[in-house]
């Protein structure tokens, strides 16, 4: 069969441990036998970045704004005991979030409805679409440890010399001080893709934060979210016949329990994070969810929304057999090859990637998955295979349809 051919790359970003592995096997079994793959790669593994001081993962950004389109493997974030494993010269920051600052985009992030996989909460019977704001908050923070008395101050220092500055607390002992920040022009970016992604899919758009504590930081999402819903949004909503509202945090997740799902929920970077995991969790396995980042210029990265399968990476090492999911990655691919193919006019792309994912949760249907959804599966007398071979499951399914 002649290979399907490419006009223009994908931005190609490698990544860590278990995933890079299945990154390779997944370009081997399921892509390169079928298409003239043609990307830009760069290797975002934890080495590299420690090698180039971080530097490739601004190049792979820049590329994405270029090229339009990426995809992306999971990466690790480091953190002390990585700091050591790795010998790394600094605590690089999320690979992720310096992406997300910037491309300036929402992440939405959906589960992947698979037959034979019920969801945990039993009266979802729609996916959940989270959006989550891809700039600021914690994964842009300045961090402090103090180990003596003194007096903690936010400070804001205006171009014309004027001070704003609040305590923010007087210190006896140690402790610990954590800055962060958001701009207007990000918080809006997210509230326009939001809603133009509510109005897309014609689904419900559901905003939370937790404003009555935070009170001007918070807030703030708040009132811009508003304002440009009552005036650009509030009549084609009402039009499409969906609606936008906002509720604090806590009440969000106590109505999404008993929700039946079909809605996109807004969250701020952190609550989306880690609302992200829970969804996918909870509608079978952090490997079946899918993850697009979306810029205010068009631009698009699809990932995996989980990490980097660390302990599989473990087994791996010691030559040890493992029964990872690769769906997300999959998924991840078939997300990017599809968009490449619309922005490109590429009809044979996009039904490449179309037929990819149909086989993948074929193979799952029929029985042949991964131990994590053989654990959880209605299914009977199903079939767990190990990494590789539920991969090559996947092509021999392709090869029938």
């Amino acid at each position: 069969m002649e290979k399907i051919q490419m006009t223009t790359p994908l931005v190609e970003m490698d990544g860590d441990e278990m995933t890079r592995i299945l990154w390779k096997m997944i370009k081997d079994e399921l892509l390169l036998p079928y298409i003239d793959l043609k990307t830009e790669y760069y290797d975002l593994g934890l080495e590299y970045r420690n090698e180039t001081n971080d530097q490739v993962t601004v190049d792979s950004a820049e590329a994405t704004k270029k090229y339009g389109v990426a995809v992306k493997c999971a990466t690790i974030t480091p953190n002390a005991a990585r700091m050591t494993e790795y010998n790394l010269k600094e605590m690089w920051k999320s690979p992720n979030g310096t992406i997300r600052a910037m491309l300036d985009g929402t992440v939405f992030r959906a589960p992947i409805i698979v037959k034979g996989i019920e969801p945990c909460v039993k009266n979802w019977v729609k996916p959940i679409t989270l959006a989550r704001h891809a700039y600021g908050d914690v994964y842009k923070n300045t961090e402090i440890k103090v180990d003596k008395p003194g007096k903690a101050e936010l400070v804001f220092t205006a171009e014309d010399g004027t001070e704003i500055r609040e305590l923010i607390h007087e210190f006896k002992a140690g402790g610990i001080l954590q800055g962060i920040h958001n701009t207007d022009k990000s918080i809006t970016s997210f509230a326009h893709a939001c809603f133009k992604y509510a109005l897309d899919t014609k689904q419900d758009l559901w905003f939370a934060t937790k404003d009555t504590i935070s009170k001007k930081y918070d807030h703030n999402f708040k009132d811009i979210f508003q304002e440009i819903f009552d005036s650009e949004y509030a009549e084609q909503f009402k039009a499409a016949g969906i609606e936008y509202f906002y509720t604090l945090i806590d009440d969000a997740v106590a109505r999404v329990m008993k929700a039946k799902g079909g809605f996109i929920w807004a969250c701020k970077n952190y609550d989306g994070d880690v609302m992200s995991d829970m969804v996918s969790s909870a509608f079978g396995s952090l490997a079946m969810m899918t993850s697009v980042l979306v810029s205010p210029t068009g631009v698009y990265e699809y990932e995996a929304a989980h990490g980097t399968v660390q302990r599989h990476y473990y087994k791996h090492l010691k030559g040890e057999e493992t029964s990872t999911n690769s769906v997300a990655t999959i998924f991840a691919w078939t997300g990017a090859l599809r968009k490449r193919g619309e922005l490109d006019n590429n009809a044979d792309l996009v039904a490449f990637a179309d037929k990819l994912e149909k086989a993948t949760l074929k193979t799952i249907e029929d029985g042949k998955m991964t131990k994590d959804l053989a654990l959880i599966t209605s299914l009977e007398n199903v079939t767990v295979l190990n990494s590789e071979n539920f991969i090559k499951a996947i092509r021999d399914t392709f090869e029938t349809l």
